[in-house]
């Protein structure tokens, strides 16, 4: 691709990671034993110290599934490994968005209108944002990253991407998330996030969606996921088999809420621009809660909750005090 540039290699971050509860039997395996297998691969996960507090980005919503946008500080609780912490700062509000758009132009993207499907997304997302203060980057992937245009506060410049991929392109969904967020993860704006336009078959990934998720984590973006189905394929037409991509589609799932985020299904232009609408409605009214670490080294699971019983409270699992840290 003639006006895209493919992305090498890793950025280095230094925040405290907070990662999911299922990653931490894979980061206790990699304290205590000898790098194996895929472990010991030259992209594996490693580890590096952290900082002094813990940042967590926490999206609320009511019993109906609205986006709740008036809490104070006083309306949280953060248990630590079952300790209740100080919240040290707490900031909320609308604030600009950095989103890293991520296209899966794959050859699975090329059947039932999948692509055209994910052009559409793309148009309806800078159309939401806000030009001249939130910002944008556009990426797609099949076998590697490519960066089709870089973070802007033009917007328009997104709207009509050109996407292309090769019939039969390799999917390498989860490398590829993995690269976006750590790109967005030095972006300036406090809220941040990837959107992933897929239809959610992987069959390149080296990364599993664990590894994938705590890379996110530890950079504190969520992932959003939109994956579009052909309109007989969508969960609300029909009950899903438990076919080889229904079983790929279930670890999306687990990799947006281990990050923050969430996934949607999308299969018309209505689906996508309800959607995407209410994603962007939840990242620009996120809160960010600020604690200090536990002295014990090593992973601390971490429960965020409010108060009133009839919210629901998504964020991250648990973070790392004292030792390195999974990037």
């Amino acid at each position: 691709m003639s006006h895209g540039k493919s992305i090498e290699g890793r950025q280095r971050v230094t925040v405290v990671s907070v990662v999911p509860v299922l990653f931490t039997l894979l980061v206790a395996t990699m304290y205590d034993a000898p790098l194996s297998g895929a472990a010991a691969r030259q992209d594996a996960v490693t580890f590096r110290g952290g900082v002094d507090l813990v940042t967590a980005t926490v999206s609320v919503r009511d019993n109906k599934g609205r986006v709740v946008r008036n809490l104070k500080q006083s309306d949280f609780e953060i248990l630590d490994s079952g300790v209740l912490r100080e919240i040290k700062s707490f900031e909320s509000g609308e604030s600009p968005i950095s989103l890293g758009v991520l296209v899966d132009i794959s050859g699975s993207m090329s059947v039932g209108g999948n692509m055209e499907r994910a052009r559409s997304a793309v148009s309806v997302a800078m159309a939401v944002l806000r030009s001249g203060a939130d910002e944008a980057a556009l990426y797609t992937f099949d076998s590697k990253l490519e960066e089709i245009i870089g973070f802007t506060s033009d917007l328009a410049s997104l709207r009509r991407p050109r996407l292309e991929g090769r019939p039969w392109g390799i999917t390498s969904l989860y490398d590829a998330v993995a690269q976006t967020a750590k790109i967005v993860g030095d972006r300036p704006n406090r809220h941040r996030a990837v959107l992933v336009i897929t239809d959610g078959v992987d069959t390149a990934s080296q990364l599993t969606a664990p590894e994938v998720s705590g890379i996110a984590s530890s950079i504190d973006v969520p992932v959003y996921l939109l994956v579009v189905v052909n309109p007989v394929d969508h969960p609300s037409a029909k009950v899903p088999t438990a076919d080889a991509k229904a079983v790929e589609k279930v670890s999306l799932a687990d990799l947006a809420r281990w990050t923050g985020g969430d996934m949607r299904f999308a299969s018309t232009g209505e689906h996508i621009a309800v959607n995407v609408a209410d994603m962007f409605d939840e990242l620009r009214h996120q809160y960010l809660i600020s604690f200090e670490p536990g002295g014990k080294e090593g992973w601390h699971p971490l429960e965020i909750r409010a108060r009133k019983n009839d919210l629901l409270v998504r964020a991250r699992s648990g973070y790392f005090a004292g030792r390195q840290r999974p990037s």
